[in-house]
């Protein structure tokens, strides 16, 4: 269910607040604010300052992806899961390979804790395959399917499980929407802009226009901002990017 509005092409864009401090982090809401649509919470800086990041956000009435990627037996969590539901979060995610009962009991402490709290139901993601591992990475881990199909295969699974959507490579958007239908929400990391070659390690990528023209609903940009002489002005490229991507859809 698509649960939080993403109409306006500003609203798809969604910043990787990967700062290293409380201070750092503030600093890039302060700017970004109003040009894009969310900020997404990771793994570095939620264990750096903790929850309070959340509240900074919010408090400026701004939407937060919380991308930590629960990965854990079903109970802990479901558990974790019912208190990012407290912290006010917009959006957040598990490991699709955590398996479709782990997915299953998040989503119904989820919707239960929702409820009772009179919140929103945050979007529950799953993640399906990391966008800076490719088939050789996936052999040397021990998985005997290719990228493409593994991806189909987690995020079927974790549709059946009752997730709102996935997370996963721009190069599977395609193929995502034609088995899984259009309600299903995608986020894809791994933008770049159109004019940019990527040099990262994000193997997998493409560039906004061609991700929002092929449906998905969510692009998550980090470097690009980050790294650019004028944050706004690339925001302000990126933006419209999506804008004609959306046109062109």
């Amino acid at each position: 269910m698509k649960n939080i509005s993403n109409n306006q092409a500003v609203d798809k864009l969604i910043f990787a607040l990967d700062a290293a401090s409380l201070e750092e982090a503030i600093s890039w809401i302060d700017l970004l604010s109003g040009s894009v649509g969310m900020f997404k919470v990771g793994k570095e800086l939620f264990t750096s300052v903790g929850p309070e990041i959340v509240d900074c956000i919010k408090q400026r009435n701004q939407r937060v992806f919380l991308d930590l990627k629960f990965h854990d037996i079903p109970n802990t969590v479901a558990r974790a899961a019912e208190a990012a539901v407290k912290l006010g979060v917009d959006m957040f995610n598990v490991h699709a390979s955590g398996g479709s009962k782990m997915i299953r009991e998040t989503v119904e402490a989820v919707q239960a804790v929702a409820a009772k709290s009179g919140r929103v139901k945050p979007i529950v993601l799953a993640v399906t395959v990391l966008t800076s591992l490719n088939d050789n990475d996936l052999r040397e881990i021990g998985f005997e399917k290719n990228t493409n199909d593994l991806v189909l295969h987690l995020a079927t699974m974790a549709q059946k499980a009752g997730a709102d959507g996935v997370v996963a490579s721009p190069q599977d958007i395609a193929t995502l929407r034609t088995h899984l239908g259009d309600e299903f929400i995608l986020v894809t990391p791994g933008i770049r802009s159109a004019q940019e070659t990527a040099k990262d390690d994000q193997k997998r990528t493409l560039s906004a226009f061609d991700a929002v023209k092929l449906g998905v609903d969510y692009i998550v940009v980090g470097r690009p901002i980050r790294n650019a002489a004028d944050p706004l002005a690339a925001c302000r490229n990126i933006v419209q990017e999506i804008a004609s991507g959306m046109a062109a859809g």
